[in-house]
């Protein structure tokens, strides 16, 4: 009997293998763009990566951020100002998914991240020690172990910090002197490491999160900040959801049907409704506890395409939907399904050609 052959496919490629056909595009029509030193592209070409449009010898770019284009040129400005970035906002508004692509398009390398929890330690942020090699060797640089951070000052990259807020304070404040003096002192070794020129940080935080480890007025001031809010339009959500499920899909390989237009419409919909409290014709509905963001819609879409593929008839339905809005809405059990139910009954029961969405959700019983 022979052995299985594991299939060797990435779940997910970082931003630039992702897009290392785009990139290439734009490095090729970059040359005349005057651009910092050690950047990839220029910040015009950064830009033009990240909300998309088509390069001047006509190759066509996939927007990465649906928005107000001046939101990527104020981060693009700020990184090559030698300001530090902290992309501010709440939870699914795509501040990771910006941070990466910035990443990929200025350094050509996106993997010099910090992920922020409240077990982070200084080390993480400077550096810390191979305890073996210590032992036997005592303090010295094989015994080193250079954190992201020491790595991106020393090879001028960006570095990325997500959920900054998350890292207790005392933590953060490590940054202050590499953000400032661009140097991280060993004084166990009696040297010193500098920055060199690229190397900057991007920081993400939600607004959620405040008041958990709020950053110290020093730290801040290190930091220009750009708040990423929700999607503006409808249409424009809309747009992101699509984009996001149909690179997904391909990743995946869902036995599934693209979703229709209408689907993906009513799902970003009831979020946006939910979310603000407002129907789209100006009637007032509660809001659950959840952030129901545009990544939580990207979530529901995708496992409903996963729900039709492998136990549906390949078609997004109605039931396929329902399960993850309710799943996605319901969060505290104490009030969320009061909410849901009354906004079904009030509104989705009243929508014309709602009638399969609506029998869909009454069936699911909170």
């Amino acid at each position: 009997m022979s052995k299985k052959t594991l299939v060797e496919k990435a779940i997910r490629n970082h931003a630039e293998v992702a897009y290392a056909s785009e990139l290439s595009v734009l490095l090729d029509e970059d040359k005349n763009n005057p651009k910092p030193l050690n950047w990839k592209l220029s910040p015009r070409a950064v830009v033009l990566y990240l909300v998309g449009g088509t390069t001047p010898r006509g190759k066509k770019i996939r927007p990465k951020f649906i928005g107000d284009r001046k939101l990527m040129e104020m981060a693009v400005a700020t990184l090559a100002a030698d300001r530090g970035l902290l992309l501010y906002g709440l939870p699914g508004t795509g501040k990771s998914w910006v941070s990466e692509h910035l990443a990929a398009a200025i350094s050509g390398d996106s993997t010099l991240v910090v992920q922020g929890t409240a077990g982070t330690d200084e080390s993480v942020l400077r550096y810390g020690w191979n305890y073996q090699q210590l032992i036997a060797k005592g303090p010295c640089l094989d015994a080193l172990v250079p954190s992201c951070t020491l790595r991106g000052m020393q090879e001028g990259k960006v570095v990325r910090i997500e959920e900054l807020t998350r890292i207790p304070s005392d933590v953060q404040d490590a940054l202050i002197s590499i953000m400032s003096e661009k140097v991280v002192a060993i004084p166990e070794l009696n040297v010193e490491r500098k920055a060199y020129s690229g190397f900057n940080i991007i920081a993400t935080a939600n607004n959620r999160d405040r008041g958990v480890n709020e950053l110290s007025s020093a730290l801040r001031r290190r930091f220009n900040t750009v708040t990423l809010p929700p999607p503006e339009t409808l249409e424009e959500e809309v747009k992101i959801v699509r984009n996001r499920v149909e690179e997904l899909g391909q990743t995946f390989e869902f036995p599934t049907a693209p979703p229709a237009q209408e689907e993906l419409q009513r799902v970003v919909t009831i979020f946006r409704e939910l979310r603000s409290g407002v129907t789209i014709d100006g009637k007032r509905v509660k809001s659950p506890t959840g952030t129901l963001s545009t990544a939580e819609a990207i979530s529901v879409v995708n496992n409903a395409l996963a729900t039709a593929g492998y136990f549906g008839d390949g078609n997004l339905s109605a039931r396929d939907l329902a399960v993850g809005l309710v799943g996605a809405v319901v969060q505290d059990l104490n009030t969320d399904p009061a909410i849901w139910n009354e906004y079904v009954e009030n509104v989705v029961k009243e929508r014309k050609d709602w009638d399969d969405l609506y029998k869909a959700c009454k069936d699911i019983k909170l």
